[in-house]
């Protein structure tokens, strides 16, 4: 079975082709530059530069794969969660080609297809513990099958990956930051007592790191001289001179702890909870984080789990992830009509399959 998959959730445009469990091929246009100079992702923007370059993909896939529409099983599409604009686009462009091809249109949840895209590069080992660590979310999931996810925690503010991007901000790091934090991170070792582990001081599995972007907020307010003065670019933070790049390593290095510590405390209370699972998988572009990654390998080496962690190419958004988890959920005989609906982030994607005949 051959499953195109369309991602256009936020701000990166991606198409893949999925044959029988193996990538086929893919494309895939960053608006990263675009939106570095407002700081941020801005919705308008970014769907319409998914409507500008999605059918471009779309051609060069098909040319690089050498296979025509009339190949193509089924279309697969993250309708969400996600900015409703760019969402639109995919779900509209996945409707037309299923309408002009006949093709099987399979609506597909853009926070599961996180956490199956390591079966792209591994067999999945059911039933596991998901942790998904996003820019916009950061879930615990008991992942029973492809089809099957119980939601355990949940962001209720700040997901982890927006503290990131937010605490960068608040340095004028360039944008995306995260991946500067991270870098800066491993040249220190970090001050545990210097910013809190959010939200802990409870029983339950939800997340919130809104306190501790305030916190970092506060460090900084009171040390100014760690801020850049304008949005630097990577050259200005490659220069800088040794004792502020020292000071500024500390305070991500902590900074990165904080984060990676509460992780591993809301994943060691799902585990508790959940009982038996064969693995741990980790997914959403936090997980290419080194402080992510190292907490989660010790917390699965110490239940004796399987960590699957995707390659960092698949922690991004991708189409490959979407192809994947389309070609898992029609096989399993799940579709949907021409009557699909986005689904913006907020609202609960429904499970609203209905079965091949």
């Amino acid at each position: 079975m051959r499953v195109l998959g369309i991602e256009t959730s936020c701000d990166e445009t991606a198409v893949a082709l999925v044959a029988d469990g193996r990538l086929l091929g893919h494309q895939l246009a960053t608006q990263v530059d675009m939106h570095a100079l407002f700081g941020g992702v801005v919705p308008e923007i970014a769907s319409r530069e998914h409507l500008r370059v999605l059918p471009r993909l779309y051609r060069e896939l098909l040319r690089e794969t050498g296979l025509a529409m009339e190949d193509i099983d089924a279309v697969a599409v993250a309708r969400g969660p996600g900015l409703l604009g760019s969402l639109l686009v995919g779900v509209s462009f996945a409707k037309g080609l299923c309408l002009a091809s006949g093709a099987r249109l399979v609506g597909v949840n853009h926070l599961w297809a996180h956490l199956l895209a390591p079966g792209l590069e591994g067999e999945l080992r059911f039933p596991a513990l998901g942790l998904l660590v996003s820019g916009g979310h950061t879930h615990t999931y008991l992942v029973r099958s492809p089809a099957d996810f119980e939601l355990l925690g949940r962001t209720l503010d700040d997901a982890a990956g927006e503290a990131f991007d937010k605490t960068a901000k608040i340095m004028n790091f360039p944008y995306p930051g995260g991946r500067y934090i991270d870098d800066l991170a491993r040249e220190a070792e970090p001050d545990t007592t210097l910013f809190p582990r959010p939200y802990i001081d409870n029983p339950t599995l939800d997340f919130s790191f809104s306190g501790l972007k305030t916190a970092v907020a506060n460090h900084v307010a009171a040390h100014p001289d760690l801020v850049f003065e304008t949005m630097a670019d990577a050259d200005a933070v490659a220069a800088l001179p040794a004792d502020r790049r020292a000071a500024l390593a500390r305070v991500c290095a902590s900074f990165n702890w904080s984060v990676a510590d509460t992780l591993r405390i809301k994943v060691e209370r799902a585990l508790k909870e959940v009982g038996k699972v064969e693995s741990l998988i980790v997914a959403g572009g936090v997980a290419a984080n080194t402080g992510v990654r190292e907490a989660m390998r010790g917390v699965a080496e110490a239940h004796g789990l399987e960590l699957t962690l995707p390659s960092l190419s698949l922690c991004t958004d991708n189409g490959a992830m979407v192809a994947y988890a389309g070609w898992e959920l029609a096989r399993a005989g799940y579709g949907h009509g021409l009557d699909l609906e986005a689904i913006p982030r907020g609202r609960i994607v429904p499970l609203d399959w209905e079965r091949a005949d």
